[in-house]
C-alpha cells in the first residue's frame, strides 16, 4: 500500500536501541517466565508525583527526556526471528493474516493513511457507519502500529482529528462544547474532481444522537503514547496541540453544580453506546477521565496558559483518586459492611454517604464475589449503586493506576476465580451479568441489538483482549494473558474477526456483529506483541503516585495476600 511498503506478514524491521535516559521503562522479559513482578527501579518524570508539580515548573531536560520510551517503536515486536526465538514464542500463523487485514482497513485523504474503518465487512447488508474512522476503534490500531514502528500513522491520525475538533458543531441548532472530539470521521474521495472531503460526526448522526465523551480522553492517551513511543516531543508540544489538549479539559474541568469529582455523563456516551442504564458516573469514563488527566499533566507545557490547568488536574487528580478508590470500590468485606448499611443518615458523620438501600444488591453479587479479589463497580450515585461488572473501565484502572496495587491484585484474583463468567470460551465479557426480562425493557428501551448475552448486554468482545494483556503484564500475571490469548487463537480468525460473540460463555458469533472488526484484529496484534515484548507496556500505562493513596481501611481481600506485589 502506499507510504507503507510491503512487509512480510505484514511486520516491519527495524533498528534496536535504547536510552539510558528511560527509567520507568524496565525490561519487562522477566514477567514472561515470572508470576510476579518485584523489581526496584528510579522514578521517571511521570512517576514523579502530582504533588512535585508547581506553577513554577518548566519544562526542562527531565521532562522532555524521560517521556521516551527505549523501544516501543525502534524495538518492535516481531522485529526479526530472533526476537520471537529470543522469548520462545513461535509465529502464529493469525498474525500474517491479521496485519493484512489491518492493512487492509487503512484510510487515506490525500494519499496519506489517517487512520482504519471500524469494520471491512463487505458481506453486510448495511454499511451503516462501519465505514468509519472512529476514534475509540482506532486506538488498538494506533498501538499496533507504534509497536511495529510506523508512528507516521498515528501522527496523521492525530492532526487530522486536531483538526476537526476546530469545526464549529451543531446539532438541532445546539452548539456542542468547542473541545468536542469527534464519534468518527469519513473520507469521500471524488475521482473527478480529483479532491478529498472529511465529513465528521459528533453525534448529530450517530444512533440516540449521543455525542461520545471519551473521544478527547482517547486522543490524549493515544497522543501520550505516541511521544511516550518515539520520544518526539515536538508534536505534543506544537501550539495546536497544547490548544487541543486545553480544549478537553476546558471541558471536563468545567465547575458546576456537581458535588462529586467524577465526570456525570448520558447513557451511550462511551464505548457502550447504546442504552444500558450507565448514565451518571460510569466506571469506564471516570478510569478514562483519570488517566487522560495524568497523560495531560505529563504533556501540558508548564507556560502562561497550562500552568493554570495542571493546578487544576492536580487538584482533580487527588479529589478523583480518593473517590473511586473509597466508594467505587467492591470485595467481599466491603460488600459485607453495605449489606449492613443503615439508611437515611445524615451530616458528615454518615457511613452510608450515598443512602444505598441494602435490598437493592442483586442476588447475583454474594454468589460472584469470591473471598479474596474485588471490583470497580460500574456505578454510584445518590440512592443507587450498579454493582454490575465492567471490564474496559477496570482494565483502564489498573493501566492508569487509579487502581492501588492492591486493588489492581484483587481485580486479577476476581478474573481468575470467576474465569467461566468473566471470560468464557471468548474473551473478554464486556459486562457482566447481562439485564433480562422487565427490567431489560425498562433499561434499555426493548433494545433489540441488545438482548441478554448479546452486544453491550454481557456479550463477548475481542478486542477487550490487549486490555487484558496489558493489565496482566502490569501486574505481573502474563499467564493470565497467555490463557486468554489461546482462547482467542482457537477460532477468531475461522470466524472472519467478529466484532462480537453472543451467549453466557461467548459461544456464538453475535447475530448482528460485523466480520473484519478492525479493533478485533489490532486488538489480538496488540496483545500478541505486548506479550512479546513487555517494555511495549511503557505505552499504555502510568506507575502509581504514592502520595494520591487515600487513608480507607483495608479490606480482607487486601489482608489475606500476605506480602505486597508490586
Amino acid at each position: 500500500m502506499d507510504g507503507i511498503g510491503t512487509r512480510e506478514a505484514g511486520l516491519r524491521k527495524v533498528s534496536s536501541h535504547s536510552s539510558i535516559s528511560e527509567a520507568d521503562d524496565f525490561d519487562l522479559s522477566r514477567l514472561l517466565d515470572k508470576p510476579r513482578l518485584n523489581i526496584e527501579r528510579q522514578r521517571s518524570f511521570e512517576e514523579r508525583s502530582v504533588s512535585e508539580f508547581s506553577i513554577s515548573n518548566t519544562r526542562g531536560v527531565d521532562g522532555s527526556d524521560s517521556i521516551y520510551s527505549p523501544g516501543a517503536a525502534v524495538r518492535s515486536g516481531f522485529d526479526t526471528p530472533a526476537s520471537s526465538t529470543r522469548h520462545s514464542f513461535e509465529l502464529h500463523p493469525m498474525v500474517a493474516d491479521a496485519w493484512e487485514a489491518l492493512r487492509r482497513s487503512l484510510v487515506y485523504f490525500r494519499d496519506q493513511p489517517v487512520g482504519t474503518i471500524a469494520a471491512y465487512d463487505h458481506a453486510a447488508e448495511e454499511v451503516l457507519n462501519y465505514d468509519q474512522v472512529f476514534v475509540r476503534d482506532f486506538v488498538p490500531s494506533a498501538l499496533a502500529f507504534l509497536m511495529n514502528g510506523e508512528p507516521d500513522i498515528v501522527k496523521n491520525f492525530l492532526l487530522k482529528t486536531l483538526h476537526l475538533q476546530g469545526w464549529e458543531k451543531r446539532i438541532d441548532r445546539f452548539k456542542l462544547g468547542e473541545g468536542a472530539m469527534p464519534a468518527s470521521f469519513k473520507v469521500l474521495h471524488d475521482p473527478v474532481r480529483k479532491m478529498d472531503t472529511l465529513i465528521a460526526d459528533f453525534g448529530e448522526s450517530a444512533i440516540g444522537r449521543v455525542a461520545p465523551v471519551d473521544s478527547g480522553f482517547w486522543w490524549i492517551i493515544l497522543l501520550r503514547a505516541y511521544t511516550k513511543s518515539t520520544g518526539d516531543l515536538s508534536l505534543a508540544e506544537t501550539p495546536e496541540c497544547q490548544k487541543g489538549m486545553r480544549l478537553i479539559l476546558t471541558l471536563c474541568l468545567s465547575a458546576g453544580f456537581d458535588t462529586f469529582p467524577t465526570l456525570l455523563c448520558a447513557d451511550g456516551c462511551s464505548m457502550i453506546d447504546r442504552r444500558m442504564g450507565i448514565y451518571g458516573y460510569p466506571i469506564e469514563i471516570q478510569a478514562l477521565f483519570f488517566m487522560a488527566l495524568r497523560s495531560a499533566l505529563v504533556l501540558l507545557k508548564h507556560d502562561e496558559e497550562g500552568k493554570e490547568f495542571v493546578e487544576r488536574i492536580v487538584k482533580r487528580l487527588h479529589a478523583l483518586s480518593y473517590h473511586m478508590r473509597s466508594y467505587f470500590w467492591l470485595d467481599f468485606r466491603q460488600l459485607n459492611d453495605i449489606y449492613r448499611y443503615k439508611t437515611e443518615e445524615y451530616s458528615h458523620t454518615a457511613v452510608n454517604k450515598f443512602n444505598v438501600i441494602p435490598d437493592s444488591i442483586p442476588d447475583w453479587v454474594f454468589e460472584l464475589m469470591p473471598t479474596r479479589g474485588g471490583y470497580f463497580v460500574g456505578n454510584v450515585s445518590p440512592a443507587r449503586m450498579d454493582f454490575r461488572w465492567f471490564a474496559l473501565g477496570n482494565c483502564v484502572a489498573i493501566l492508569s493506576s487509579l487502581a492501588t496495587p492492591e486493588q489492581s491484585m484483587a481485580i486479577m484474583d476476581l478474573i481468575e476465580a470467576r474465569w467461566e463468567e468473566l471470560v468464557g470460551e471468548m474473551p473478554l465479557k464486556i459486562s457482566y451479568p447481562a439485564i433480562e426480562g422487565h427490567e431489560w425493557r425498562i433499561v434499555t428501551g426493548c433494545d433489540p441489538k441488545n438482548t441478554r448475552w448479546s452486544y453491550h448486554n454481557g456479550g463477548s468482545w475481542p478486542v477487550l483482549l490487549w486490555l487484558l494483556t496489558a493489565a496482566c503484564i502490569k501486574t505481573g500475571r502474563p499467564q493470565i494473558a497467555r490463557r486468554a490469548i489461546e482462547l482467542i487463537e482457537s477460532r477468531l480468525q475461522k470466524d472472519g474477526w467478529p466484532e462480537y460473540y453472543d451467549g453466557k460463555l461467548g459461544r456464538y458469533i453475535g447475530k448482528q456483529a460485523r466480520k473484519f472488526q478492525t479493533w478485533s484484529i489490532a486488538g489480538y496484534l496488540v496483545a500478541k506483541m505486548m506479550l512479546e515484548d513487555p517494555s511495549h507496556l511503557g505505552m499504555i500505562s502510568l506507575e502509581e503516585d504514592k502520595l494520591m493513596k487515600p487513608l480507607i481501611k483495608r479490606s480482607a481481600s487486601w489482608t489475606c495476600m500476605g506480602p505486597e506485589r508490586t
